[in-house]
């Protein structure tokens, strides 16, 4: 069976192991699984049981995580989004006086045009347009995106009214201990251990046992709430014309921060083929555009791959059982969440700054001189942690390469489908503005 399995998976094309993979299947986990109690304290601001929403984020993620593993064979995770659950409940609930069942229901028929758009290969076709050349300034921008949320969350980086941003309180004792980890992480991985990521979290978080910085809320809830919001989602509210605004908004932000998580993590990962392509993206594509349907029929907000699937590959994760073990370990997570909602953000914070630094290599394959590849990579670099949007990100660099293509003679060289892209970004911009 195990041999099998290693054919299927490929553990051996991939120069990897079924004990690196668990081990970044769980390095992913420890890093996502704030989203287990984060989403449900959005959504319950809509006016949804917090402990179905729990249920739902857990069981979603795990569901969509394993589709991945299992159907695509890569090392990407989902679950519910950052960015689009705030927008679900504070825009369209909130600010739109939209019911939360509504809501759903615009979630859940974004999904099945995901669905319709990847089995028509138009998503496909719509990644292909995107300049090789971005590749990894989409990377390097996430890269320093992620590491930014680290040093954010560590306290290193803390808001300013004067100047954004500024140096935090280093002494903080949880600063301390972040402090720590990163040296530790840094150090383990100067000696090429492969579990230092996970190591490094875990041993911060027993530092901050130690130290009495571990603040541990325990909280219950029954798994089968779930009745609370499964399949109540309003589909023919959402088909109303108000509501199509809202379809639209789900659909194009997801579409794009999806884009631009893959591009990531598969070129850290190594998984872009020669002829600059991403193989079996028709079965990601399919993945996340199931998980999405299924999340809203489960009742949470849009699925989607997360970024810090690239701390599993920074640990040597190169295949679909590092998605598989992360969804594993969310299934898990029905049953023990008020245990996996005790790592704080200081512990998982050195790992986020690290992999980030990692990420950032691939900035030195950018053409640096020449203005017509450097400008858009520099603009989507430094906007995708800027604006707090790898979707924006994405928007100024596909704008640039496009208008630079077009100014300097050199349009045809690119395939049409590029300038249909930035069409879609001005549209974005004008449309839904900042969203």
């Amino acid at each position: 069976m195990f041999t099998r399995l290693e054919r299927y998976f490929d553990l051996k094309g991939h120069r990897t192991n079924w004990r690196t993979e668990v081990t970044a299947g769980l390095t992913t986990f420890v890093t996502m699984a704030y989203i287990i109690f984060v989403n449900p304290s959005i959504l319950a601001q809509t006016g949804m049981p917090i402990g179905a929403v729990t249920t739902a984020t857990c069981l979603c993620a795990g569901v969509g995580s394993i589709l991945m593993g299992a159907l695509a064979n890569y090392p990407l995770a989902l679950a519910p989004g950052m960015g689009l659950n705030a927008y679900f409940t504070y825009t369209v609930v909130k600010g739109m006086g939209v019911p939360w069942q509504t809501a759903l229901g615009a979630v859940f028929l974004s999904g099945i045009i995901f669905l319709l758009l990847t089995i028509g290969g138009i998503r496909q076709r719509l990644l292909a347009a995107i300049p090789y050349q971005l590749h990894a300034a989409v990377a390097g921008g996430i890269g320093l995106f992620i590491a930014f949320i680290g040093l954010r969350n560590a306290g290193i980086i803390v808001p300013s009214p004067a100047t954004t941003v500024t140096l935090g309180n280093l002494h903080n004792h949880t600063t301390q201990l972040a402090i720590v980890g990163i040296l530790v992480i840094a150090i383990l991985q100067t000696y090429k251990v492969r579990a230092a990521m996970l190591i490094g979290v875990l041993g911060t978080l027993l530092l901050g046992i130690a130290f009495h910085q571990v603040v541990h809320t325990p909280s219950s809830f029954n798994p089968l709430s779930l009745r609370s919001t499964a399949f109540h989602l309003d589909i023919r509210g959402a088909l109303r014309l108000n509501a199509l605004e809202i379809v639209f908004v789900f659909l194009f932000v997801d579409l794009f921060d999806n884009i631009g998580t893959l591009v990531a993590v598969a070129e850290r990962a190594g998984l872009i083929a020669d002829d600059h392509t991403i193989p079996r993206v028709d079965r990601i594509f399919f993945a996340d555009a199931v998980s999405t349907t299924l999340g809203a029929l489960a009742g949470t907000s849009t699925v989607t791959s997360y970024i810090e699937s690239s701390a599993g590959v920074a640990a040597g994760g190169r295949t679909g059982v590092t998605a598989i073990v992360t969804g594993l370990l969310f299934l898990l997570s029905i049953f023990i969440a008020p245990v996996v909602g005790a790592l704080p953000d200081f512990a998982t914070a050195p790992a986020l700054i690290l992999v980030g630094a990692l990420m950032t290599a691939g900035a030195a394959k950018i053409p640096w001189d020449e203005p017509s590849v450097a400008i858009p990579s520099f603009l989507t670099i430094v906007t995708i942690p800027l604006t707090y949007s790898i979707a924006t990100g994405l928007s100024f660099g596909i704008i640039s390469f496009a208008v630079l293509e077009l100014a300097t003679g050199h349009a045809r060289r690119q395939h049409w489908m590029l300038y249909v892209l930035a069409l879609l970004f001005l549209l974005r911009f004008i449309y839904i503005g900042t969203t």
